[in-house]
């Protein structure tokens, strides 16, 4: 997708931090977009703040853990703008305790924002992108953790490795149709990750702010620059977006013990 002007974006958790980041980069290139996230309040900020820059833009407000929520999103999508050409996966929360401390409420309430939204998206918004033959693009948001694990993140991490395993299956899945597929794992970035547990339902009980991430979420990169990253990977087609180049000699060692393992007898 070399010209993404007039194109449909929809992104979700794009109320805030990497996803409002996207949506800003995505309107600076001329595109319409469709904002999809679970809290109201930061929606209707952001709607505004885009619109009054002149973007093309609706809000929807979207549990991305319930199917039927955004089969509704991906709805009103198509009402306002017709078409749907990119799905960005991006929505996401971050419990965090050592793997024996952890809750099943912990894990249900990860498993359906940060798998089952991915999931989710893909099961309702691709078959849009699809019916238009215009081809498209998707990009889902996983992390640096999807690809080498992070203590005492085990549930957020199990989560991303498997939304790129998902993108690594649906590159494949959608090629014939002209859609490309991209996973983007970052490192810190300056988001409110950290008191994702705001948005957490109460039948899981409450959940705390990770003391570790507050502390080192203010010193990442700014989201802006990440969203640039996605424009770029985009319109190469690129699989993996990893904005982090300073981590590539940890992904070096992890794959040098797996590849070294082969030869253990």
């Amino acid at each position: 997708m070399d010209d993404l002007a007039g194109k449909v974006a929809f992104v979700t958790g794009g109320a805030s931090g990497i996803g409002l980041a996207l949506a800003q980069a995505f309107a600076g290139e001329g595109a319409k977009i469709v904002l999809a996230d679970i809290e109201v309040g930061a929606l209707e900020k952001a709607e505004e703040s885009l619109r009054a820059d002149g973007a093309e833009v609706i809000g929807v407000r979207c549990d991305v853990s319930d199917p039927e929520s955004v089969k509704a999103a991906g709805a009103r999508a198509v009402e306002a703008f017709e078409k749907i050409h990119i799905l960005c996966n991006n929505a996401g929360v971050a419990p965090s305790g050592a793997m024996d401390e952890t809750t099943p409420d912990d894990w249900n309430w990860c498993l359906g924002v940060n798998l089952m939204g991915v999931v989710h998206g893909c099961q309702s918004i691709v078959p849009l992108i699809k019916q238009h033959g215009e081809g498209g693009h998707v990009v889902n948001t996983a992390s640096v953790a999807g690809l080498m694990a992070l203590p005492t993140l085990g549930i957020y991490t199990a989560t991303k490795y498997a939304v790129v395993g998902i993108s690594e299956t649906l590159r494949g899945e959608l090629a014939p149709f002209d859609i490309g597929v991209s996973v983007l794992c970052p490192s810190f970035v300056k988001t409110q990750l950290n008191t994702s547990h705001r948005n957490r339902p109460a039948e899981y009980g409450p959940g705390e702010p990770d003391e570790f991430m507050t502390q080192i979420l203010p010193t990442g990169t700014e989201p802006s620059v990440i969203a640039e990253r996605v424009i770029r990977g985009i319109k190469r087609g690129d699989l993996y977006i990893l904005p982090h180049p300073d981590l590539k000699a940890g992904f070096q060692a992890r794959a040098d013990e797996i590849l070294a393992a082969f030869d253990l007898d």
